[in-house]
């Protein structure tokens, strides 16, 4: 059997699993024989099947992400490693991005508030060269990770990892403050109907926050005035369903909100900036 025989074969294997049987199949053929997926369908269509593909076939057709299984997620243009530690980096997510360097140009400063696999610190500091930023998390496996994806990216000098968890006191005094804040912070509600590759293979802790999915919202965003220099800003990611009550808890605390949407047309994203002159506001 070739390359492409077998992917096809993959392919309806997978239909049952995914969404994207086709391009997994073609993912995971390419991760067999160590190359790209466009080296595989220009070079490798007709070679023999390498004998670590059927396992992998395997491995996805019981729900574990192809993330996971080659190792690596592409995200913004950059290539980024991954591990069950870590949530995968979407595409989605990418809007939060565009918005931050829009929202701050200028921006010296960065700081990513459960930074995970540093996606969202590192793609910005890749279009920032003469900014630097601070990525923290709770967790010191992905701190691991966002560190290896530092260094990896040529990013170790401007981009350091900290462990810290917004949940306990005074985990902020020694950071200063920030043209801008980030924010991917867990948004699903415990209740929430989700695909079994994400339910069972990625970190309950940086999905889940309470009945409301808003728990991490209440606790980190009355924190972040502290956090921003004058004329900074926060950009949060929130799911479809929350722009309005996530607003209101930010319109709490001074913020005014700017809704950005995703390439779906889904509200995905709240830029918050406190105006000038009116001060830090208060919780």
């Amino acid at each position: 059997m070739t390359a492409g025989e077998a992917i096809r074969a993959a392919a309806e294997r997978l239909a049952a699993t995914s969404d994207t049987a086709r391009l997994d199949a073609e993912v995971l053929m390419a991760h067999a024989f160590g190359v790209t997926r466009s080296d595989l369908l220009l070079r490798h269509m007709r070679d023999p099947v390498p004998d670590s593909f059927a396992a992998l076939v395997e491995r996805r057709a019981a729900h574990e992400p192809v993330a996971y299984i080659v190792g690596s997620q592409d995200f913004f243009g950059l290539t980024l490693a991954v591990s069950p530690a870590v949530l995968i980096p979407r595409g989605d997510s990418e809007v939060l991005v565009e918005a931050a360097l829009a929202a701050r140009p200028d921006a010296r400063r960065v700081l990513d508030c459960g930074t995970g696999s540093g996606a969202l610190l590192l793609a910005v500091l890749s279009h920032l060269p003469a900014a630097d930023g601070i990525g923290i998390d709770r967790s010191a496996e992905a701190l691991a990770v966002a560190r290896g994806n530092a260094e990896n990216l040529g990013l170790g000098n401007r981009a350091e990892m900290r462990l810290a968890d917004w949940d306990q006191a005074d985990w902020a005094l020694a950071l200063g403050q920030f043209d801008l804040v980030l924010a991917n912070p867990p948004y699903v509600e415990e209740a929430a109907e989700l695909d079994p590759s994400v339910r069972a293979h990625e970190p309950a802790g940086a999905l889940f926050a309470g009945e409301e999915g808003l728990d991490a919202y209440r606790v980190l965003i009355p924190q972040l005035p502290q956090l921003l220099t004058p004329g900074g800003a926060a950009l949060v990611e929130i799911g479809h369903t929350q722009a309005q009550s996530v607003a209101a808890i930010a319109g709490r605390v001074g913020f005014e909100s700017r809704l950005h949407h995703d390439l779906g047309g889904r509200p995905r994203v709240l830029e918050l900036q406190i105006p000038l002159g009116k001060g830090n506001g208060s919780a």
